[in-house]
């Protein structure tokens, strides 16, 4: 393999070998904290996990909408996640993260998270029979070996969905 040109080039050489490695191994996840809840995430949907760097406040959205971040010359809508959901806002630590929507979907979207968890495999994880939920955006519910409850999110109908997109304020909240 020649050499690459430049950090775009490597780093689509390095997601080209891993998806090579997806094919001899069992896919693993990207364990994240949100608020009070425990995630799965598909490493395919992510495109980097980063310190939470200087984010610029926008007038006239919703509060779950955190404002703007410049992540090297790129700007990127920043979603706290865990208030989209319902939650109590994100709280900025040492361990706070942004996790940046994978370039595949072409939105130039991240989420803010409270902590990383770490690479989980699925296949320890038992699927729990809950029942249908309400969000579009899970994928479903499992547990793992210490009985902790996490959801699978699906970002594919996460950044789809109509309340992901509406980040202005409605009359009804101003």
């Amino acid at each position: 393999m020649p050499a690459p040109t430049s950090l775009r080039d490597y780093q689509r050489g390095l997601s080209a070998q891993l998806a090579d490695l997806q094919t001899l191994r069992p896919a693993s996840k990207l364990g994240i904290v949100s608020g009070n809840r425990h995630w799965l995430v598909d490493l395919l949907d992510t495109g980097e996990v980063i310190p939470v760097p200087a984010i610029a406040a926008v007038p006239l959205t919703r509060a779950w909408y955190a404002g703007v971040a410049n992540v090297r010359g790129n700007l990127y809508s920043v979603i706290d996640f865990s208030a989209f959901i319902g939650g109590a806002p994100a709280v900025r630590s040492d361990s706070s993260r942004l996790i940046l929507i994978s370039e595949k979907y072409r939105v130039g979207c991240a989420l803010l998270i409270d902590a990383v968890a770490g690479l989980r495999n699925p296949q320890l994880f038992v699927r729990t029979t809950d029942a249908a939920d309400r969000e579009p955006w899970v994928e479903g519910h499992y547990t793992d070996r210490e009985k902790k409850p996490w959801s699978e999110l699906a970002v594919g109908h996460l950044i789809q969905h109509p309340d992901f997109l509406e980040i202005g304020t409605r009359a009804d909240e101003v």
